[in-house]
């Protein structure tokens, strides 16, 4: 059978000249092929490679799809997914037509589709392709960057004439065999942003660059990532959903990179400066009543620290009150001034060992973790904030694609899409993490559907914290209560 999108993309590859016959017949006979059929109008294709001889200095020539509702010819609207051929070869972008977003409107202003376009280049990358795109696809009084326009030599007549329009833009491989992945992954996102359907002799190469875009979505640091950025910067917080594994990672850094020697803490209301740096406590081993002078975490912590690498793990960091409980140790949280002749130092209000001054050495090393969903939670002052490094863990679908569970990672993807395509920014932290799909076998998840998963989209539903979402994140909860009656054991 004839690879018809290979065909097109060694085409692209190529460049001009434009091909015998023109590129139209390239394009439309993706539709039949890889895309079915009704999905093809002739409205929608533009050749424009004869603009490459056109005496019109201004000529740009290109090629691809548009918003059918548009005029057969002339300027048009909406986005569109076109290729700018030269005699080096081709750029491929997705970009807003001169006449504005209509009739694209809910595409170009939809949240999921600029952070699939975000994962789209983070995808791209990890093939070794340069890929560029806008923050905002719909930000039309935003051009082309100057310091992306350089990386994309010998286009600098299409950034002239479109850097405004332009949002994706990815060089074309000239090997056509490396060219095919990059042209797929344009199309395909095209494809799936117009709603179109697959033909099923393509509907597993479909699927899966779809599963690499949602993993994409969401960049899970590795294990020794948080190691390296703990050892170059001293103080790490882990932030993220509840449910990402921030705690398990912790104690993973401790057991793997520090050979178990550290001490785990967790923060509360009630945690207070006596217990985590120094205080006083009550002898009830005398008659008359006396006080000792107690070492809260912090310096048995950094005691400990003077023997050898030693991490303290403080979980649920941001539940306490910081400014309080750290007090003027605050002060030696300073990355580049800890251990040696530059450590800081503060005086104590209590002698502890003859000494009223404490600094931490430098085999001292500290992660917190912090839970990004509680809205109960006071945010980290800034002064706090400057003096940690921070690291997000966002839900990991590998994690619950690796379980081989294929109703936990279909209702997985049914939640990530409602979050990513609908919710705005300030509620992405609220999808629940990779942990509330973990179970040994169908039975168990179908439990965790009702009795946990369910339930927190209630809540979530119920204080409104979805905004926009909300009616999308309904329907979807309807579906997996019907999912979770359907597994449900007989009584």
């Amino acid at each position: 059978m004839s690879d018809t999108l290979q065909e097109l993309a060694s085409l692209i590859a190529a460049g001009l000249p434009a091909p015998e016959g023109g590129i139209r017949p390239k394009i439309e006979a993706l539709f039949g092929a890889r895309y079915q059929k009704r999905y093809y109008e002739r409205s929608a294709v533009r050749d424009a490679y004869a603009l490459a001889t056109s005496t019109d200095d201004g000529g740009i020539p290109f090629a691809g799809l548009i918003n059918a509702d548009n005029p057969p010819s002339g300027p048009y609207g909406g986005t569109s997914l076109v290729w700018f051929p030269t005699s080096e070869g081709s750029l491929i972008d997705f970009g807003v037509g001169t006449r504005g977003l209509a009739p694209d409107e809910g595409i170009l202003t939809r949240p999921g589709h600029r952070r699939r376009i975000s994962a789209l280049r983070r995808y791209l990358a990890r093939l070794g392709i340069e890929c560029w795109t806008k923050p905002d696809p719909s930000a039309l009084g935003v051009s082309v960057p100057k310091a992306v326009r350089d990386r994309f030599s010998g286009f600098e007549k299409v950034f002239q004439r479109y850097g405004a329009e332009l949002y994706a833009c990815a060089r074309v491989p000239k090997d056509p065999a490396q060219a095919k992945p990059v042209v797929q992954a344009f199309f395909d996102l095209y494809a799936y942003e117009r709603g179109w359907t697959v033909m099923k002799a393509y509907e597993q190469e479909y699927d899966e660059f779809h599963a690499a875009l949602r993993s994409d979505l969401f960049i899970s640091p590795a294990i020794d990532d948080v190691a390296a950025l703990l050892r170059q910067r001293r103080f790490v917080i882990l932030q993220g959903p509840p449910g990402t594994g921030k705690t398990r990672m912790a104690e993973d850094v401790k057991r793997q990179h520090f050979g178990g020697n550290g001490m785990t803490v967790q923060f509360h209301p009630a945690v207070t400066y006596e217990d985590f740096v120094i205080g006083l406590s009550p002898d009830a081993s005398e008659r008359a009543l006396r006080f000792d002078v107690r070492e809260g975490w912090l310096m048995t912590a950094a005691d400990a620290a003077k023997r050898g690498p030693f991490v303290l793990v403080i979980d649920e960091i941001n539940r306490a009150d910081l400014g309080k409980v750290l007090g003027e140790a605050i002060y030696l949280f300073e990355p580049d001034e800890v251990g040696g002749e530059r450590a800081r130092r503060i005086r104590l209000g209590h002698s502890i060992n003859g000494s009223a001054e404490f600094s931490l050495p430098e085999n001292l090393f500290v992660i917190g973790t912090m839970n990004t969903a509680d809205r109960s939670i006071a945010s980290l002052d800034l002064a706090v904030r400057r003096r940690f490094a921070f690291m997000t863990l966002p839900p990991n679908r590998s994690v619950v694609e690796a379980q081989g569970l294929e109703m936990a990672t279909r209702v997985f993807d049914m939640l990530s899409d409602v979050f990513v395509e609908h919710a705005p920014g300030d509620a992405m932290h609220l999808l629940p993490g990779h942990a509330y799909f973990l179970a040994k076998n169908d039975q168990e998840f179908g439990q965790r559907l009702r009795f946990e998963i369910i339930p927190l989209i209630d809540e979530y539903l119920q204080q409104g914290l979805l905004g926009p979402a909300s009616a999308e994140l309904f329907a979807v909860r309807d579906v997996l209560e019907d999912m979770a009656t359907a597994n449900a054991s007989p009584a």
